[in-house]
């Protein structure tokens, strides 16, 4: 959301973040002349609850919620405002199907996401299989959704690279939350063939003192690192030997496609639909079953062989994503104004069995 805004607001674009809590890590990328509006809290009932206020004091032409977590206070905020709202664009962030929760939790969720289009004017997809998704789960109509990639992050001015290990090591990127599943990585650590390497985990959350305290259990501590927060990744990732995401759901993993980029193998969980999209190919990284650790340990192992080629860099989508955005905002709010539906900018080809998706990126 804070490399978007920065190029809307070199694009000439007024731009109003509306933030709960400005004091994490991020706080020193939010862009200059952006209005920030800072609720003071991260509590979802507080955001939803402020957040028509905010719209009514700053008139918007559009409304862009940035995660499927934000989905919510747009739908609040509709309802509250008896629908004077400016058009309402929301991205799918997360996995739409959330088994992990549980079948009586994931079908609450799945009957939330089939609300979405009454109160979304429009949908973006950062690959073509999260579109399909939305299609299939939230029922959204196809010419309701985008597919834009996100913009490809870069290092932080200034920001100093991580120290690394003195050793081979798997590299971890993301925060210390419950999402991430980094248990499992140490867990799978003690496991793997080869007892030189380490593990380097980048990333700050509120699960540091129960991992710091399993990898007390496991005695790793002179193997495993965790580092905190880095602006600048780029040099751990092009230094490991593989990158490790073990989450239990994402939506479209950043680091996976960082890492290809740079020409490293990857090795993931098969925690979202845009996985397979990502990693197409075997000679790039491995996708394995959520539960299966064994499994986790032989991926690890293969790409820990001495002599393994790595793949060759693939080039992360994306480069055009803040110009397509503002194209896509662009014509949802003409048609608003001449009190049309909302339209793509143009079709991809058919996906799969489904009618043919909108897309900014064909």
């Amino acid at each position: 959301m804070l490399r978007l805004s920065r190029g809307w607001l070199e694009a000439g674009r007024r731009v109003t973040l509306v933030i709960g809590d400005a004091s994490g890590p991020l706080a020193a990328e939010i862009p200059p002349g952006a209005t920030v509006e800072v609720i003071g809290s991260s509590a979802l009932l507080k955001l939803m609850a402020a957040l028509p206020e905010k719209i009514r004091a700053h008139a918007p032409d559009l409304i862009f919620c940035p995660g499927s977590w934000a989905t919510s206070t747009a739908a609040f905020a509709r309802l509250r405002l008896n629908g004077e709202t400016p058009p309402i664009v929301g991205k799918i962030s997360n996995a739409l199907d959330r088994s992990d929760l549980g079948p009586f939790v994931n079908w609450g969720n799945g009957y939330w996401q089939r609300f979405h289009p009454f109160f979304l004017d429009h949908i973006v997809a950062m690959t073509r299989a999260s579109a399909v998704d939305a299609v299939d789960v939230m029922r959204m109509p196809v010419d309701r959704i985008s597919v834009i990639a996100n913009a490809p992050s870069r290092a932080e001015p200034d920001a100093p690279p991580p120290v690394l290990p003195d050793r081979p090591f798997i590299l971890g990127l993301g925060r210390l939350e419950p999402q991430k599943r980094w248990d499992r990585l140490i867990d799978a650590l003690p496991q793997i063939a080869r007892r030189d390497v380490g593990l380097l985990i980048l990333g700050e959350g509120s699960l540091r003192p129960t991992l710091e305290a399993r990898v007390r259990a496991l005695d790793l501590h002179e193997r495993v690192v965790l580092a905190g927060h880095s602006g600048n990744v780029f040099p751990a990732i092009a230094a490991a030997q593989v990158v490790a995401l073990t989450s239990e759901f994402e939506g479209v993993p950043a680091a996976l496609r960082e890492s290809l980029e740079a020409g490293t193998p990857v090795v993931s969980t098969d925690s979202s639909v845009a996985i397979a999209e990502i990693i197409d190919s075997p000679a790039r990284g491995t996708i394995v079953p959520l539960e299966d650790g064994a499994a986790l340990v032989r991926a690890l192992d293969h790409w820990l062989e001495p002599g393994r080629p790595r793949p060759a860099p693939v080039p992360q989508p994306g480069l055009t994503s803040i110009a397509d955005y503002l194209a896509l905002f662009d014509r949802i709010v003409a048609r608003r104004s001449r009190g049309r539906v909302p339209v793509a900018i143009h079709s991809p080809p058919p996906l799969v069995a489904t009618p043919v998706l909108s897309a900014i990126d064909s």
